[in-house]
């Protein structure tokens, strides 16, 4: 999908605000400086100069600091949806095919708070509905397959390989906040919300050196075990690794894909640098990886 010159400035504008402000919150911007007015002196404010700052090490580091970060920001034109979407498999939606009693077992227990609303299959949508709206008929006792359509709104559709610039502009053009994903035959391929769109887009600032991925957990004999469906990306981005993306997204389609199967365990197996040792596997996937470089 090709964006148009506005849309595209638009997008990069708004990417590179969020950007400059995080930043200067996080102290690797200076603040604007502001001159006192004569009122401010009368009344004994100090007077503030511009002051030159040395030209030592510290200085090198930040600006070192706030042009990675902005190379970081201008790296997310190439991500697309399709890296930060929740997959078709891990879809929590509400189907129109359960009896109520089951309709209303689910939702006591549901943290999300907009839900896809499908008959029997993703692929057959009928709208998006938000759990304010069905708390107010559960809570009324008027909850029912008829009330739960009228709940809904129209189900709003993402290209797969949408760029996350181009959504983020979308999304605020929309007025939208969770869109699903879909391929060049229309099936549903996963679901993207904007605050995980923000989230990663916040994330590459945000995250902290050194700190630990819940998906990865390090052995003592330097080994890692991963849980299958942590994504390729975050791995890679966690471990300084280089394990192929451009295909599957997650630890769980690359094992499969380069197996061509779903591997019993334990099955190990070599993907260029990297040694990949399956050890818990279901009948549809793979559960658990023990990784090493």
């Amino acid at each position: 999908m090709n964006l148009a010159p506005f849309e595209w400035w638009l997008g990069t504008a708004i990417l590179l605000a969020g950007a400059l402000l995080l930043l200067r919150d996080r102290k690797l911007l200076p603040s604007p400086m502001r001159r006192t007015s004569r009122q401010d002196r009368a009344a004994g404010a100090p007077r503030i100069e511009r002051r030159r700052t040395p030209r030592n090490g510290t200085l090198q580091e930040e600006r070192q600091q706030r042009q990675h970060a902005l190379l970081q920001l201008l790296e997310l034109e190439r991500v697309t949806v399709d890296d930060i979407m929740i997959p078709r498999s891990e879809i929590i939606g509400i189907d129109l095919d359960d009896d109520l009693p089951q309709l209303i077992e689910q939702l006591r227990g549901v943290s999300h708070t907009r839900l896809p609303v499908y008959r029997g299959d993703i692929n057959q949508i009928e709208g998006i509905t938000h759990m304010r709206r069905l708390a107010a008929l559960l809570t009324q006792n008027r909850l029912s397959h008829a009330t739960l359509l009228e709940s809904c709104i129209a189900p709003y559709f993402v290209p797969k390989g949408t760029p996350l610039g181009t959504q983020l502009v979308n999304f605020q053009k929309e007025k939208r906040r969770l869109g699903l994903v879909v391929d060049e035959y229309g099936d549903v391929q996963g679901v993207v919300t904007l605050e995980d769109l923000l989230d990663e887009i916040i994330g590459d600032f945000s995250h902290i050196e050194g700190e630990e991925n819940p998906d990865i957990h390090p052995q003592e004999d330097g080994s890692r075990i991963i849980d299958g469906t942590a994504s390729i990306r975050e791995i890679n981005k966690a471990l300084g690794w280089h394990l192929p993306s451009e295909g599957p997204k997650t630890l769980n389609g690359l094992v499969t894909e380069a197996l061509e199967s779903i591997p019993d365990s334990p099955v190990c197996l070599k993907i260029g640098p990297y040694r990949l040792e399956i050890l818990e596997a279901s009948e549809n996937r793979v559960l658990r990886v023990r990784a090493w470089q």
